[in-house]
């Protein structure tokens, strides 16, 4: 028999803080039908990286995916194709591609050297950004276009019985973004301004240059004042925190606009339906024909990744844990040498 090739990746071999992911020796993964081998050069860390690795202690029960250990965490990656089986047309040794995979399933395996995707995941990644930049990008930047832009499939939501459609935006528009400095916070700031519309940002002050330069028109300090009590006639407002607090959101609303929450928040229906408000929401999908039209936006220096820091892949507990202390500007990726 042939030896094993083996490969580093982070394993999780049981549920707990950042301590209990561990860097080791394991098999390279084989292919299947569709999918391409990819080395990896950097890989991006999510929230759902940090709810898995927990045991999805803050998802309610009914919400949790099966979960099996052990695992390998991650979703998003960038690098270069190292082989392709047969079926597989559009990628050739030797590309340079990004994508999110095989989400809302957790079977992605980012955090390692290699990993197995599905061609369909994927997509060439932008000439005009690095590795670790691209891979910051795909789940936030997906997050951001499927619920402001394009849902981009029609499997039925696990969170609402009737899809999710988002709203037309332009220049009559006003959007804001609670949250506006995360990964998908910064990333949805500029896609609304791509569209024209007029954005409110709203984070912590420290902030509040890096989102004027990205284009915010208004930014709301979180620590010194209410939003609702500062922004009114707001067409759209993006929750990238959701949560209890959400429902106070709703008062920046006109007649007529929506909230979409990004993490799972509960709304009164009847204060809802009193201020002529709706509400909704959708699971992030992996695609990677979306990921391909974005690649054109990142192209052009349209959208901009912000990094908030980067970590070496055998440091990924080290990562987890700036993820834990929380304020993040950006995204945070590992690095694989």
């Amino acid at each position: 028999m042939m030896p094993e090739t083996l490969m580093k990746a982070v394993m999780l071999r049981e549920f707990g803080g950042p301590d209990v992911l561990r860097y080791e020796d394991v098999p390279r993964p084989g292919l299947r039908p569709g999918e391409v081998l990819v080395r990896v050069h950097a890989a991006g860390i999510n929230p759902p990286d940090w709810y898995v690795r927990d045991g999805m202690s803050a998802i309610p029960e009914h919400l949790r995916p099966p979960m099996q250990l052990p695992a390998i965490l991650g979703t998003d990656v960038s690098g270069v194709v190292e082989e392709v089986v047969d079926d597989v047309t559009g990628f050739a040794v030797g590309d340079e591609v990004y994508g999110m995979l095989r989400f809302p399933g957790l079977e992605g395996h980012g955090y390692a050297e290699y990993v197995a995707a599905r061609a369909s995941d994927l997509a060439i990644k932008p000439s005009g950004i690095d590795h670790v930049h691209a891979a910051g990008f795909p789940m936030a930047g997906l997050t951001a276009w499927q619920f402001l832009i394009e849902l981009g499939h029609d499997h039925p939501s696990p969170f609402q019985p009737a899809p999710h459609q988002p709203m037309p935006l332009g220049p009559a528009s006003t959007v804001l973004v609670n949250g506006a400095a995360g990964g998908v916070g910064h990333l949805a700031l500029q896609v609304a301004k791509w569209k024209g519309a007029r954005v409110i940002a709203v984070a912590s002050g420290p902030h509040e240059e890096f989102l004027r330069e990205l284009g915010a028109d208004e930014f709301i300090d979180y620590t010194t004042a209410k939003p609702e009590d500062v922004a009114h006639d707001v067409d759209l407002v993006l929750d990238t925190v959701g949560g209890p607090a959400s429902s106070r959101l709703l008062r920046t609303l006109k007649r007529g606009g929506a909230l979409y929450p990004v993490f799972l928040a509960d709304y009164d229906p009847e204060e809802t339906a009193r201020l002529g408000v709706t509400t909704s929401l959708t699971q992030v999908r992996s695609n990677g024909a979306q990921l391909a039209e974005l690649a054109r936006l990142l192209d052009a220096g349209t959208l901009r990744v912000a990094i908030d820091s980067t970590f070496p892949l055998s440091e990924a507990a080290r990562a987890h844990e700036r993820a834990a202390r929380g304020h993040i500007r950006g995204k945070i990726v590992l690095t694989v040498e």
